[in-house]
């Protein structure tokens, strides 16, 4: 297998492949890193309408590097995982700052952006400039581990060390575009994880074909209980418009506009007149339930009608955007949910 892994995938790929993906078909590195940025940790068809949309607000790096991060992150918003849009901007800057511009060539310097590991800078190296370098994503950590029969978690850095050697070896002299694409086609379309589809699968000696594990390897992750968050947001409205508050530029949903918390131990009523608004009438709403890598947010909301605010509720930091604007807006996935359903909400008691 080791002898014909190359010749039998490259063969697969160009007959079985995919070859109508939007970033097919350009050596633009600078389209290459948008779409390899968004591809980590998420599946193709949610990638496409984001990476067409961004595009479109930002055809080069030039456009991106000057846009307000703002801008950004209201486009990637629904994409999850922000860190990578604020690293896409930054290493924007940095490259503007740093390479007059110009997308840097040498695999050296491209892993040194911020957002950009080992196997996406090997990736951009394979297809923007014809590389001769490995990758290692989800997808051909998979793939490796079934075939070689490679045991353990690959998250395990003896196990992962095992998988990038493997990796390497593999790589053959020619065709490293087709070969790198066919990689990360087979992984994504025949030896996915829950149901491989291995009778349409090029490589007949898999280890892990061959001895019915292919649900066993690679192993995952050591389980865990993921800790549970608890969080009240205020959905403070008024004339048709909610307040928002920018979260720090860092961690969960930095740089995005979010709804106000509730501090513990104070109501609901008591925490909006500390915003500088007088409620009305409040009342809770149904309970959220969201999922991060890492922990488990439990969201109780809160829906608190003002009758009039101050003005110390349009301080920094802080903004009344009018329910009709939604779209526009940088928000995290469940906050946009929650005030789409509030819109709904209110325009029906409207026209009752």
């Amino acid at each position: 297998m080791m002898q014909d892994f190359a010749a039998r995938l490259i063969d697969w790929q160009r007959t079985h492949g995919r070859h109508d993906l939007p970033w097919q078909g350009t050596r633009d590195p600078y389209r290459i890193w948008v779409a390899e940025i968004m591809l980590q940790q998420t599946q193709v068809l949610t990638v496409i309408p984001y990476y067409t949309r961004f595009l479109a607000r930002f055809p080069d790096l030039a456009e991106l590097a000057r846009a307000p991060l703002e801008a950004v992150l209201a486009l990637w918003s629904g994409l999850g995982y922000y860190a990578r849009a604020r690293n896409l901007h930054r290493a924007a800057r940095l490259v503007v700052e740093r390479h007059e511009g110009r997308f840097p060539r040498r695999f050296e310097d491209i892993v040194r952006l911020p957002g950009v590991g080992r196997s996406t800078a090997a990736a951009i190296a394979v297809f923007a400039y014809g590389e001769r370098r490995a990758i290692l994503d989800g997808n051909v950590r998979r793939v490796l581990a079934r075939v070689f029969g490679v045991e353990g978690w690959p998250g395990q850095a003896a196990v992962a060390a095992r998988l990038w050697a493997l990796a390497e070896a593999l790589l053959p002299e020619h065709d490293l575009p087709a070969y790198t694409q066919g990689l990360m086609d087979l992984g994504a379309s025949v030896c996915t994880r829950r149901r491989p589809r291995c009778a349409h699968c090029p490589l007949t000696a898999c280890s892990a074909r061959l001895s019915g594990r292919q649900h066993e390897l690679p192993a995952p992750r050591p389980r865990r209980d993921a800790p549970r968050r608890e969080a009240d947001l205020l959905v403070l409205l008024h004339a048709g418009a909610v307040l928002l508050e920018r979260r720090p530029p860092s961690g969960v949903w930095g740089g995005l506009w979010s709804l106000p918390q509730c501090p513990q131990g104070v109501d609901a009523g008591e925490a909006a007149r500390r915003l500088g608004c007088e409620p009305a009438a409040v009342e809770p709403l149904a309970r959220l339930e969201h999922a991060f890598t890492h922990f488990t947010l439990s969201i109780r909301p809160w829906l608190v009608h003002v009758r009039a605010p101050i003005a110390a509720s349009e301080s920094a930091g802080r903004l009344w955007l009018p329910l009709a604007e939604l779209d526009g807006a940088a928000l995290p996935a469940p906050v946009r949910r929650l005030l789409q359903a509030v819109d709904a909400r209110t325009g029906q008691a409207g026209q009752e």
